[in-house]
Order: C-alpha cells, then sequence, then structure tokens
C-alpha cells in the first residue's frame, strides 16, 4: 500500500470522526474512540510496513529538491543582471561567447584551486565561452583581503595575472603573502594598498555574497554553465558535457 492512499484511507477516517462530531453531543466518546483506533491502526501498519517511513521521507526529498530548483532558476532570472552584466565583474575569454561560465570562488579554498587548471584548460580551448570571476571571500578574513587585493589589481589592468598567481600559490594564505605576491606581479603597491580601502570594492564584495546566498549558494567553489548551477569541484570532461548542453539549450 503506497503512503498516498495510506493518507487517503486517514482523510476518509477524518471525514467520518468529523460528521460524528457535529452529529450529537453525545458522540463525544465515540470520536474520541475512533481518533484512538484510527492512531492504532496507523502505528501497527508503520510497525509492520517500516519501509512506507523512508518511502515518505523520499518523497519530501524530492519535493524539496524540485522546489530549490525551482527557487533557483526564479532567482537566477531575477538577478542576471547582476550575475551577467555587472561591470565590475573580471572577466575572460569571448565577451561575445554563445555560453557564459560563471565561477564564485574563494582564494583559500582547496577545492578552488584545484580546479583551476580545468577552468583553465576549457577557456583555453574553447574560444567560444565567457569566463566570469566571482570573488566570494567566505572563508575568514584573510579571504577578505585577498578578494579586496584582486578587484583593486583589476583598477590596474592586472587582475587576471593576479589572480592566477594568487590560485597557484602553495600553503597557508596570510595577508603578508597577498602583498608578497601582488608585488612579484607588478602591481604599484600605493595604488593597490589605496584601492583596497575603496568602498567601491567592498560594497561589490557584499553584494555579491548577497547574491551567492540567494542563489542558494553555500560553498565554494560553485558554477553557472549556462543557467545550469553546479556546486562543488567539476572535472575538465564533466565541464565541457556541462557547457556542450547549455549551447545545446539555448540552441
Amino acid at each position: 500500500m503506497t503512503v498516498d492512499r495510506i493518507l487517503g484511507r486517514a482523510r476518509n477516517a477524518a471525514m467520518a470522526v468529523a460528521v460524528l462530531a457535529f452529529a450529537a453531543p453525545a458522540a463525544a466518546d465515540i470520536v474520541d474512540k475512533d481518533r484512538k483506533a484510527i492512531e492504532e491502526i496507523v502505528h501497527q501498519y508503520i510497525l509492520e510496513h517500516p519501509e512506507v517511513i523512508a518511502e515518505a521521507i523520499d518523497r519530501l526529498r524530492e519535493r524539496e529538491r524540485i522546489a530549490q530548483e525551482e527557487a533557483q532558476r526564479q532567482a537566477k532570472l531575477t538577478l542576471a543582471p547582476l550575475i551577467y552584466e555587472n561591470p565590475q565583474t573580471p572577466e575572460m575569454g569571448n565577451a561575445k561567447g554563445d555560453v557564459t561560465v560563471v565561477e564564485f570562488f574563494d582564494y583559500q579554498c582547496g577545492y578552488c584551486k584545484q580546479v583551476f587548471p580545468a577552468v583553465m584548460n576549457v577557456l583555453n580551448a574553447d574560444k567560444n565561452i565567457r569566463v566570469l570571476w566571482k570573488e566570494l571571500p567566505i572563508l575568514g578574513p584573510v579571504s577578505r583581503f585577498a578578494s579586496r587585493a584582486a578587484m583593486a589589481a583589476d583598477k590596474q589592468g592586472k587582475y587576471f595575472k593576479y589572480h592566477v598567481a594568487l590560485m597557484e600559490l602553495k600553503g597557508r594564505l596570510t595577508e603578508d603573502r597577498v602583498m608578497e605576491t601582488a608585488h612579484a606581479v607588478g602591481l604599484d603597491m600605493k595604488q593597490l594598498i589605496t584601492d583596497m580601502a575603496s568602498p567601491e570594492i567592498e560594497r561589490y564584495l557584499s553584494e555579491t555574497l548577497e547574491l551567492a546566498q540567494s542563489l542558494g549558494i553555500n560553498g565554494t567553489p560553485a558554477f553557472l554553465f549556462g543557467d545550469q548551477l553546479v556546486p562543488g569541484a567539476v572535472g575538465e570532461d564533466k565541464m565541457r558535457e556541462l557547457i556542450a548542453l547549455a549551447r545545446e539549450t539555448k540552441g
């Protein structure tokens, strides 16, 4: 017997109880007895068929998954300008490419660093994609410091060179190492420090965090391939599949 049939029987029993409840004041004892009888039947059935609990949980999870996907779809439609058209977001590749790949990342995220070569291989091999880099410093103050430095580097036209250097940096990230890396890639340090204090950068990072939360992103890395949200590290072959799917869907 399915959960729906069980619920159907319970509904029918509840209707019968309701009828009895309004039939006469003297029916109160009968109603109470029927309610207890129904509870006993349901309890006994669950004991004999515990699999219905797992089935009900699976159905609930599926409904929640569908609801979450729909909420994300609506969020992507509503927030599309902030995702794809924010002039502050650093980008690479073909500005008029037929597929846009968006990555939300943190410079202290090991998985972000692990997947970075795959992103670059795909970007270098496919000349018809656009890549947007969304700074999402969620792993502590040093992450925020590094993102501020990267966004400030963009003002000197050296965002990507600095981005690559930070992504390839091994070991624990510190504020000193962030600044040493900036110096190593040839950034004007005085200008960098000034630009890092810009309210515009702070506002952008806060807005990006809100954007990620609205999309249901709670970790890094997270990707958008076209309009498909994919959390976690993605292998190179899988990236190519998702890009192909985005093209097919768009077409």
